[in-house]
């Protein structure tokens, strides 16, 4: 039944939509920062996580630190890029309620990297917020261009449509 509520009704989605918005303008300004300062480098970021991995009580997991130190670290300049971009992107779509499920995976991935990370920033409080944004599914987009564009792509995109009728046929 809460689920039904989260997924279809309209008031709902009038929520959903404040909170996609709100959450869409912290991501954007966020990545428009950094792209805009013309300096941002996730070096310093990961070095900082890596050297939080040691001592008595660690912030930052060993296996996820030995990720940043061999994968992360040595392309920093290329994880810079993602997540000024990415930020910027998720918190566009977000805003404008386009690929508003993917770009909130997008973003909960994004955040969990963070949080992974050792950061104790307002991190948390957006992976709650996008959790709701992920069950609500298609309602979370309704108030956005999610409501003009997937039933276009459900309409021309033959994956798509092999599997709504097979969907009708089973049901």
């Amino acid at each position: 039944m809460i689920m039904e509520f989260i997924r279809n009704n309209k008031m709902m989605a009038a929520i959903l939509t404040v909170l996609r918005v709100y959450l869409g303008y912290a991501w954007f300004t966020g990545g428009l920062g950094k792209i805009t300062s013309g300096g941002f480098d996730a070096s310093g970021f990961i070095q900082g996580a890596i050297a939080s991995a040691g001592g008595e009580h660690p912030a930052v997991q060993g296996w996820w630190a030995a990720f940043l130190e061999t994968v992360a670290l040595p392309n920093a300049e290329l994880f810079s890029f993602m997540v000024m971009w990415g930020e910027l992107l998720v918190g566009l779509a977000l805003i404008l309620g386009i690929f508003t499920n993917f770009a909130a995976l997008m973003g909960i991935t994004m955040n969990f990297a963070f949080l992974f990370s050792g950061t104790v920033s307002t991190n948390a409080q957006m992976v709650l917020m996008t959790v709701f944004i992920l069950v609500a599914g298609y309602n979370a987009g309704r108030y956005g261009l999610d409501r003009w564009v997937i039933p276009f792509l459900k309409d021309h995109t033959p994956i798509v449509k092999d599997k709504v009728k097979k969907e009708a046929v089973a049901a």
